[in-house]
């Protein structure tokens, strides 16, 4: 080693000197000299010194050297790209450096000549020549294009180490590029060949890809239908999801049922749950909506939503002229702070509901139209509860004011206003669950 280092540094002074293809070593030297020099220099980092002592082998093509038996002439090859690629790294002048990149892209072409593909790692060559494409094409004649039509060739080569390699970055890559060149066919074509490579991570990607590619709604139905069969777990559950929003964007509501019905079977979480009452409540089907809202109560998230549920069950059960049961969901509803006004709003509304049943058939008398001073309280204490409400409550107050006993009604029964006035089995037995009080207005 000690006479290749005096060699070495006899031979730096000749740095200057252009680097053209020679058969023979530079300066009379052996073969086995030449190469301990070029890879001492590699070593060093000693980018023009490497050339100096390393081009002839792309001319001798040397496939052994006497005395070193790991001796690969391939990889001499590849050091001499990566030494031209770090020189031009180096310069400032854009010519040079388009000089030695191009010097670079020719060592790649005569590797293709020199070897065969059982010589070398085809996959590896097509896909370092790729990347060089890809990262110095602003100096090359070469385009991007160029670079992904040699990505392609190492798909060809060897598609799973072309699906690992960046942990999928390059297949996401070319399916990008065929789809930003409207290449659908070629985008389709490849995330279905690599999908059964691909990683969970990669494989949400494919999804997201063909969601591009989908002409019409009918095209990505078809393809989750298709595909249903063979998914299990979380993806199959997110792929019923969507098979949902897509019957229901597509207006086909019985499939929609259906399948939120089989969500709801395959877990009855609180959004699942909350799908097949929302498809019930839309079709006016109350009665079949309320065990999925009760249920939805047991799954409430936060206290905020157990108000809204609380509400929507005295909604759907005011609806089916379960009246009490309604005010009690909604008085539980005006325990929760964020929704208490309008739980207010409900329960004045189910008051005046009653009203109009108890009376169906009949004039309304004095001792049903005091049932609306009660209304009239509730839709004063949301409004204080709730000052978004003021507008809506003050509307039904001069409603339900007008139908409430007149002065006249108050003048002949013998009451002052400000009196207490009991609703519940003593003006009717229609009204004896209410058992509430209100004032004489």
């Amino acid at each position: 080693m000690r006479t290749w280092l005096l060699i070495f540094a006899f031979f730096i002074g000749l740095s200057s000197l252009t680097y053209a293809r020679q058969a023979d070593p530079p300066h009379g030297l052996s073969e086995i000299a030449a190469f301990s020099i070029f890879t001492d220099a590699i070593r060093n980092n000693d980018h023009e010194m490497a050339l100096q002592f390393g081009l002839w082998m792309l001319e001798a093509k040397p496939r052994t050297l006497e005395g070193v038996t790991t001796f690969r002439l391939d990889r001499q090859f590849e050091r001499l790209i990566n030494v031209y690629i770090a020189i031009a790294e180096d310069e400032a002048d854009p010519t040079e450096k388009a000089k030695k990149l191009q010097k670079a892209d020719e060592i790649y072409e005569l590797t293709f000549e020199t070897f065969t593909e059982d010589e070398i790692d085809q996959f590896r060559w097509f896909h370092q020549r790729g990347r060089f494409y890809q990262e110095h094409h602003n100096h090359l004649a070469a385009t991007l294009q160029d670079a992904f039509a040699w990505y392609e060739k190492s798909y060809d080569e060897d598609p799973e180490r072309f699906v690992e390699s960046g942990d999928g970055f390059f297949v996401r890559l070319l399916i990008s590029n065929y789809i930003n060149r409207g290449e659908r066919e070629k985008a389709m074509a490849m995330i279905d060949e690599v999908e059964e490579l691909a990683s969970p991570e990669l494989q949400s990607e494919l999804d997201q890809f063909r969601e591009q590619l989908f002409e019409s709604p009918e095209e990505r139905i078809a393809f989750l239908e298709s595909r249903l069969e063979n998914v299990t777990g979380e993806e199959r559950e997110l792929m019923m999801a969507g098979l949902f929003e897509l019957y229901e964007d597509t207006g086909q509501s019985d499939k929609a049922v259906d399948m939120a019905r089989q969500l709801y079977e395959l877990n009855p979480d609180f959004e699942n749950t909350r799908r097949v009452a929302d498809i019930y409540i839309s079709r006016g089907d109350n009665q079949s909506a309320l065990p999925y809202l009760e249920e939805l109560l047991e799954l409430s998230p936060a206290e905020p939503t157990t108000g809204e549920i609380l509400l929507e069950l005295a909604e759907t059960h005011q609806q089916l002229e379960n009246f009490q049961t309604a005010r009690d969901y909604a008085r539980r509803a005006s325990n929760v702070s964020a929704v208490r006004g309008e739980a207010f709003v409900r329960i004045s509304s189910i008051y005046a509901s009653v009203v109009s049943e108890c009376t169906s058939g009949r004039a309304l008398e004095f001792n049903d139209r005091a049932v609306y001073w009660l209304v009239i309280d509730y839709l004063e204490r949301a409004m204080e509860e709730d000052a978004s409400l003021r507008s809506l409550a003050q509307r039904r107050i001069a409603t339900y004011r007008a139908a409430a006993p007149s002065t006249e009604n108050i003048f002949f029964s013998d009451w002052e206003r400000g009196d207490t006035f009991s609703i519940n089995g003593s003006i009717g037995e229609c009204y004896a669950w209410i058992d509430e009080e209100t004032r004489v207005r």
